[in-house]
């Protein structure tokens, strides 16, 4: 027997979770299928969030573990360049995906976890998908009237008509994340700060780099484009936790634990919605290819379905295009924008360096890049065109 249900997620991360909470809060009958035994586990990530994302999605404060104004960009030759913003702010995965799970719930959506997707199917107006049952065994069958895939970077779309995408794959990043516990604080400066590192791999390959304070540890990793041996990995990882513990905790004991994941860093998927489908967060290929960010974007693109899917209930093809639209417009410019940036710079890394030093000697610069578009004023515009001009001749001799 097929199960029918009116809304169905795959996958409960922010982008899964926000749209349960908001459709279920709208009366939506709404299912969300998440692999793991609990909402949250398993997720590599640093974890940062935007200035006031706790108020914009409606979040408790005490998910926050760190507020931090400061943004720290280190080049290839290790250069640090200031940035104040924000302030930023700092959590893990496990409290704000369980967190977004828990008040989903509290809606009236359905979490089953231990349910691990494997394909799906159109038949009329609905869409049919198989998923299994990892805890009592065996495979079993849902119908939707609107089906939102949001399983981050491990989606599994190759090759599906619809939203197969072919430069998928090439934007894949290898990563791999330390949580350091320090016996003692580290630095101040450490809390207060957010690490952005920009250098070579041994082989040549890009990678960035990062620190991001927690609580009671520090967020500790790296990722690089394509795959790289797991030995490889750890040394790269090894020999840059080396030097950050030189500069914030020198001399302190401290306990490590270690994790590794895919995550994404490429162009978003060209196409995201289709007859009552649509794809969301990291899975729809919205994180910003040069700084890593998607959290912010992942759970808009959940409040963006859920929205259609309410609004337009007896439609589930227009609820997905609605969708589909709407996100495009939103996010989609920009992130392209910011993968081709990152490809320009990748090709002479030396560029990084010289804007870093722009971003640090005019605040200005760094304040508009972090507006979306539809915050952008014609000033703002206009300034970021000189800018950007005036970064290209530098760079063209970087």
């Amino acid at each position: 027997m097929t199960e029918d249900v009116e809304f169905l997620i795959v996958g409960c991360g922010p982008a899964g979770g926000v749209a349960a909470r908001e459709a279920a809060r709208a009366g939506v009958r709404t299912v969300v299928l998440e692999k793991d035994s609990v909402v949250g586990a398993k997720r590599v990530c640093a974890a940062g969030l935007r200035p006031g994302f706790c108020e914009t999605f409606n979040l408790p404060r005490s998910l926050v573990h760190c507020d931090t104004p400061r943004l720290a960009l280190f080049d290839l030759e290790n250069r640090e360049h200031e940035v104040f913003f924000g302030p930023g702010h700092t959590t893990t995965r496990e409290e704000l995906d369980g967190e977004i799970g828990r008040l989903a719930a509290a809606e009236g959506a359905e979490i089953r976890t231990g349910m691990l997707f494997r394909s799906y199917e159109r038949s009329g107006d609905r869409t049919i998908v198989e998923y299994a049952d990892l805890a009592a065994g065996g495979r079993k069958r849902i119908s939707a009237r609107n089906v939102f895939f949001a399983q981050g970077a491990t989606v599994k779309l190759d090759g599906d008509e619809r939203f197969g995408f072919d430069g998928w794959r090439d934007g894949l990043l290898t990563t791999l994340q330390y949580r350091v516990y320090p016996d003692t604080p580290a630095k101040a400066v450490a809390y207060q700060t957010l690490e952005l590192h920009y250098y070579l791999a041994a082989d040549g390959r890009q990678i960035v780099a990062w620190m991001f304070p927690k609580r009671d540890h520090l967020a500790i990793g790296l990722g690089v484009r394509g795959k790289m041996p797991g030995a490889r990995l750890r040394e790269e990882l090894d020999t840059f936790e080396r030097r950050v513990r030189e500069r914030l905790y020198s001399g302190i004991p401290t306990t490590v634990k270690e994790e590794g994941h895919l995550l994404y860093g490429g162009h978003p998927r060209p196409r995201v919605a289709s007859e009552g489908a649509m794809v969301g967060g990291t899975a729809a290929g919205l994180v910003d290819a040069t700084n890593g960010e998607g959290i912010f974007e992942a759970a808009m693109s959940g409040r963006m379905a859920a929205a259609a899917v309410a609004q337009r209930r007896d439609a589930p093809a227009q609820a997905s295009t609605q969708y589909g639209r709407n996100l495009q417009r939103r996010f989609f410019g920009r992130l392209e924008h910011r993968v081709k940036l990152m490809r320009y710079l990748e090709k002479r890394p030396a560029r990084f360096g010289a804007l870093f030093e722009d971003l640090s000697r005019r605040p200005r610069f760094a304040e508009a890049l972090l507006l979306e578009n539809h915050e952008r004023r014609f000033g703002d515009r206009m300034f970021l065109w000189a800018q950007a001009l005036r970064f290209a001749a530098r760079a063209a001799n970087a």
